[in-house]
């Protein structure tokens, strides 16, 4: 896969994220990214990795239902998430995602590509990262 499909947030933009929006490829080609990481420590359902996204980011970040539903069932799909519905009193039933076996080695190399990518993208424009 491209290194560039990793690319979320510009290093040289601003700090107030919020004013100064990622470019929306960036935020495409990071999806897989956040979404596995998001399922890592615990099943979510897709609201509340919609609504960790946007607040993890400051608001510069927002996945609406309709590219982050078909990203979860194309996850799914892919066997790097399972999902299962869950039904609690006075709530609607929801669908909590976990990561697979796979899932993990696939966010873990998702990790390291991200990791090499920032480090080249460092070098050669000489800006340091967080």
């Amino acid at each position: 896969m491209n290194a560039a499909a990793y690319l979320c947030v510009p290093y040289n933009r601003p700090i107030n994220m919020a004013s100064n929006p990622p470019d929306q490829e960036w935020k495409k080609g990071s999806a897989e990214l956040l979404v596995l990481s998001l399922l890592e420590d615990q099943p979510r359902h897709g609201y509340d990795i919609s609504k960790l996204i946007q607040i993890r980011s400051g608001g510069a970040l927002r996945f609406h239902v309709t590219s982050l539903y078909p990203l979860l069932h194309r996850l799914e799909k892919e066997e790097l998430i399972v999902g299962r519905w869950v039904e609690k009193a006075e709530q609607r039933r929801r669908r909590y995602y976990n990561l697979t076996a796979q899932g993990k080695k696939m966010l873990r190399s998702k990790r390291k590509s991200w990791k090499d990518f920032v480090a080249v993208i460092s070098q050669i424009t000489g800006i340091e990262h967080a």
